[in-house]
C-alpha cells in the first residue's frame, strides 16, 4: 500500500515542516512591524506616521505576489523561492533594525534605509509565503487541505506569540547593540530552521499522480505563456475572480479595526494602555478559538454534520458583522461588555478565516493544474492590499468622523457601522461561490485520504 509521503504527496510530517517555515516567516515579520514600530515612536520619539508608512509600504510591495507565484509555476519547484524569500526577509529584518538604530543620529538617512529594508521584507514575504501556499495546494491531498491549512496558520500564530514574548524579554532594557544582536540572531535561526525543514521536502511526484494532475499538452501550453497571459487566464476564471473580491472585502473589514480598537477602548471606556493591549490579546484568543471550533466541526466525531465550508465562511462573516454592530452599541453605551464583545468578534473572525483558507486551497487547483502559484499570488496580493488599506481606512474614517460629528462616541460608532457593512458585503460575495459542488460538501477535517488510483495514506 502506497502512502502520501512515498508518492510525493504530503503527509502530516511534511505539513508540520511547512508550518514551522510559516512560523519562522511570521517571527521575523512581527519583530519588524511591531517591535521596531514601538522603538521608533517611544524610544526615538519619531512621528507615528513613519512606521505606519513603512508597514503600509511592505504590504504595497506584496503586489508582486502573483508574479512570484507565476515564477513558482514556471520553475515547478517551490523550494528555491521559499528559501530565497526567507533569506531576503531575514536580510531585510537585520537592515530594518540597523536603520532604526541609525535614525537616532541621522533620521533622514535612517528612514531611507528603513524604506529599502521594508521593501526587502515585502519581497521576502511574497516569495516565501506565496510559494509555501502553492506547494500546499499542489502536494496536500484534497481531504487534508483544511486541517493542513488550520495547522499551518495556528503554528504561525504561535510563532507570533512566542517571538514577541522572547524578543521583548531579550531587548529589555533597550539598547541599540542588543537590538542588532537579537535581530541578527533571529534571522540566522529562522534561516537555519527553514533550510532544515526544506531539506528533502519537495520530492518528485509519483509519475502516475503527476499524469493525472495534468496532461503533457496542457503543461507545454502553460510553460509557453508569459506572466500577462497567465494572469489574464486566471482572472478570467469566475470562481478565482469572485474569491479575490471576497478576500479583499473580508480582510479589509478584518483589518479596519486594528488601529482604532485600542484608541477606542482608551478614549471611550477609559482603559489604560496595559488594558488596551490585553484587549487585543483577547481578540487574538477569540480568533484562535474560532479556528479550533471550525476544525472541531469537521472532525471525525462530528462527521461533517455541522455544515459546509461555504456555510461557515458566510456564517462567520455575518456573525462578524453582528459582533461589530455590538461594538457600535459599546460606543454608545458605557455599560456594554466590551471584552466579551471583542472575544465574540475574534471567534467569528477565526471561523470565517479558516473556512476561507480551506476554500482557497480548493480553488487553487480546481481551475486546472499548473497555475496554482499564480492563483495563490493573486489572493495573497488581494489580502496584502486589504491589510495595507484597512489600517489607513480605519484611522482616516475615525479622524473624518470625529471632525464631522465632533463627538467621540458617535464617531467611533459610525466607523464600526461601516466595518459591519463591509462584513455583510463579504458574506454576500461568499454566497456567490456556491457554484462549486465541493463547496457544498460537509466540512471534514480528517479521515483517510484516498489518492488517485485507490491507495490510502
Amino acid at each position: 500500500m502506497s502512502t502520501a509521503s512515498n508518492s510525493g504527496m504530503f503527509g502530516w510530517l511534511q505539513i508540520i515542516r511547512l508550518g514551522l517555515i510559516q512560523a519562522c516567516l511570521g517571527a521575523v515579520v512581527v519583530v519588524t512591524t511591531s517591535t521596531l514600530n514601538r522603538i521608533m515612536v517611544v524610544e526615538l520619539a519619531l512621528p507615528a506616521l513613519l512606521p505606519g508608512f513603512l508597514v503600509a509600504w511592505h504590504y504595497a510591495v506584496q503586489m508582486v505576489r502573483p508574479r512570484m507565484g507565476f515564477g513558482a509555476d514556471k520553475g515547478r519547484r517551490s523550494t528555491p523561492w521559499m528559501m530565497g524569500g526567507m533569506l531576503v526577509l531575514g536580510l531585510g529584518g537585520v537592515m530594518a533594525a540597523a536603520a532604526t538604530v541609525w535614525m537616532a543620529a541621522e533620521p533622514l538617512y535612517g528612514a531611507l534605509l528603513a524604506w529599502f529594508s521594508f521593501s526587502l521584507i515585502g519581497l521576502g514575504v511574497s516569495a516565501c509565503g506565496t510559494s509555501l501556499l502553492t506547494l500546499m495546494a499542489k502536494r496536500v491531498p484534497d481531504e487534508r487541505r483544511a486541517p493542513a491549512a488550520t495547522t499551518v496558520w495556528l503554528m504561525m500564530i504561535v510563532g507570533f506569540a512566542v517571538t514577541a514574548g522572547v524578543v521583548g524579554k531579550l531587548i529589555d532594557p533597550y539598547s541599540p547593540q542588543v537590538l542588532l544582536q537579537v535581530s541578527v540572531g533571529l534571522s540566522v535561526v529562522t534561516a537555519l530552521i527553514t533550510a532544515l525543514c526544506l531539506w528533502g521536502l519537495e520530492t518528485p511526484l509519483d509519475p502516475a499522480i503527476e499524469k493525472l494532475q495534468s496532461d503533457s499538452l496542457a503543461k507545454a501550453r502553460l510553460q509557453k505563456q508569459n506572466f500577462k497571459e497567465a494572469f489574464q487566464e486566471v482572472w478570467s476564471e469566475p470562481a478565482a475572480r469572485t474569491f479575490t473580491v471576497f478576500v479583499f472585502m473580508s480582510m479589509l473589514a478584518y483589518s479596519a479595526q486594528d488601529l482604532i480598537l485600542e484608541p477606542f477602548a482608551g478614549a471611550v471606556h477609559g482603559f489604560t494602555p496595559g488594558q488596551t493591549t490585553q484587549l487585543s490579546g483577547w481578540h487574538h484568543m477569540g480568533v484562535l478559538i474560532g479556528m479550533l471550533a471550525v476544525a472541531g466541526a469537521g472532525s471525525r466525531w462530528v462527521a461533517g454534520r455541522l455544515g459546509s465550508v461555504q456555510a461557515w465562511m458566510v456564517g462567520g462573516c455575518l456573525v462578524s458583522a453582528l459582533a461589530t454592530v455590538g461594538l457600535v452599541s459599546s460606543a454608545l453605551s458605557a455599560d456594554w461588555p466590551l471584552k466579551a464583545n471583542v472575544v465574540f468578534l475574534g471567534v467569528a473572525n477565526g471561523a470565517f478565516s479558516i473556512a476561507a483558507i480551506a476554500t482557497m486551497m480548493r480553488l487553487a487547483g480546481e481551475g486546472g493544474a499548473g497555475r496554482e502559484g499564480t492563483r495563490m499570488g493573486l489572493w495573497g496580493a488581494a489580502q496584502a492590499a486589504a491589510f495595507g488599506l484597512g489600517g489607513l481606512l480605519g484611522t482616516a474614517a475615525s479622524d473624518l468622523a470625529h471632525a464631522l460629528l465632533g463627538e467621540q462616541r458617535t464617531a467611533y460608532a459610525a466607523v464600526f457601522g461601516m466595518q459591519a457593512l463591509m462584513f455583510a458585503v463579504s458574506a454576500a460575495v461568499a454566497v456567490r461561490l456556491r457554484a462549486g459542488p465541493a463547496q457544498r460538501q460537509p466540512l471534514r477535517f480528517d479521515g483517510p485520504v484516498l489518492l488517485k488510483g485507490g491507495s490510502s495514506s
